[in-house]
């Protein structure tokens, strides 16, 4: 059996080394019991206490109003996308125009927060699909990533949230779902390599077939200028 203090090594390791536990986001069963305004006010305390932890003045002008102004930011913000209430609506229409190729939403913005040392991961994703007789608004991918971007994240887990949900909205497999992003916690801490990004991808349905995937990887390295 591991002792206290190697348990503790073990899960710091985990976070160093990013592994996620599961593919759903983990949440408590009592996880939206409390209001947004009853969370605002806890996180704010504890900002707080964090602060003057640190041995900071929170009297100064600058960070007096800082633990309301982080307690606001995790609720309503970068952690919005925890909260079911929040998912976007994703109405489908049925493809009239019998458009039968894949279509591809690149270079969509994105930020999300590290789910180990709660800093930001900033990149762009890249996501694909072939109808099958349904198609969602363009705008609709574009929410669907931010939905699953705020919300602590390994970025493993938001490839799979981000294709499962398409794959669930449009009734098909057929879903393909690319991310370049860097994450802070490596370049500014730890190894503190600013020049890395890292690379992840979900396919599903007919893009785990070589000549399709292949096809929209060649569409998310077209040199777009406008």
């Amino acid at each position: 059996m591991k002792t206290e203090g190697t348990l503790e090594e073990h899960f710091e390791q985990l976070g160093d080394d990013h592994i996620s536990s599961s593919e759903e986001t983990p949440l408590r069963k009592d996880a939206f019991l409390l209001s947004d305004e009853e969370k605002i006010e806890r996180i704010k305390g504890s900002v707080r206490e964090i602060l003057l932890t640190l041995g900071m003045d929170l009297e100064d002008d600058s960070l007096k109003g800082t633990p309301n102004r982080v307690a606001k930011m995790f609720v309503k913000e970068i952690f919005g996308g925890l909260h079911p209430d929040r998912k976007p609506n994703s109405s489908t229409f049925d493809n009239k125009y019998k458009y039968g190729e894949m279509l591809v939403e690149k270079n969509i913005t994105l930020y999300s927060t590290c789910e180990h040392h709660l800093l930001p991961i900033v990149g762009r994703a890249h996501v694909a699909y072939i109808s099958n007789g349904s198609v969602v608004g363009l705008s609709k991918m574009n929410r669907i990533v931010d939905y699953y971007a705020k919300r602590p994240q390994v970025q493993e887990r938001l490839n799979i949230q981000i294709v499962r949900e398409l794959q669930k909205v449009l009734g098909t497999e057929d879903v393909a779902c690319v991310i370049d992003a860097k994450h802070l916690c490596v370049n500014s801490r730890g190894i503190r390599d600013i020049e890395s990004s890292t690379v992840t991808a979900e396919y599903g349905g007919k893009f785990k077939q070589e000549a399709v995937r292949n096809e929209f990887l060649e569409y998310i390295n077209m040199d777009t200028q406008f």
